[in-house]
């Protein structure tokens, strides 16, 4: 029996999601979370095989999750399950060191699929998620200036970034100037745009 612990803030979506496991013959959801920050302590009492784990979720995002499982949970494989469908977000998972990454709108039967090749250790992809992930390009940004762009997409102006990274006002303008450039954007804003719809940010 493959124990799965099921990670979805929206209670229609994670009921639809248990309802559809259940009715697996070789599948049991073990724990239920609807928010980040519960997926460890959840996943270290149930102690499940798979955790399915949506990637947008509140207090923690489930990339973030999934890495704290692999840390510390090693045994309990990640299946993430997204709408985003776009390679940057893929690259991210795979660097999360997640077993699987499936798109919301798969069928029912690609996702008990997808859960018990996680479970028997094998990575489980969308394939034309994958095959544009391998054609995309790699994030031309640095690490400081995708922390930089992240908090300028937060809303943040160039003076609380510099207050909140002890940076000059200076310095952060020209990360931004620079982001622009390297992204091929016409403004910050555009910037932001690109980095979302790469799966920078």
């Amino acid at each position: 029996m493959i124990k799965v612990l099921v990670a979805e803030d929206m209670h229609i979506v994670r009921g639809a999601l248990v309802a559809l496991l259940q009715l697996e013959s070789d599948i049991e959801v073990v724990a239920e979370c609807a928010a980040g920050d519960e997926i460890l302590p959840a996943a270290r009492a149930a102690r499940p095989d798979v955790a399915l784990i949506d990637i947008d979720l509140p207090r923690k995002d489930g990339l973030t999750a999934a890495g704290e499982l692999h840390e510390h949970l090693p045994e309990c494989r990640t299946l993430i399950l997204t709408s985003l469908g776009n390679p940057g977000t893929l690259r991210r998972a795979l660097a999360a060191k997640v077993g699987g990454f499936l798109l919301k709108d798969a069928p029912a039967d690609k996702l008990a699929n997808a859960v018990r090749g996680v479970a028997t250790g094998r990575r489980v992809v969308d394939g034309d998620l994958a095959l544009a992930a391998w054609d995309s390009e790699d994030c031309p940004l640095t690490g400081r200036e995708i922390e930089v762009l992240r908090m300028a997409a937060d809303g943040a102006d160039p003076t609380d970034i510099a207050a909140r990274l002890y940076l000059s006002a200076g310095t952060v303008r020209n990360y931004l100037t620079t982001i622009v450039t390297k992204v091929s954007a016409r403004n910050r804003v555009d910037a932001i745009r690109i980095a979302k719809e790469s799966g920078w940010l």
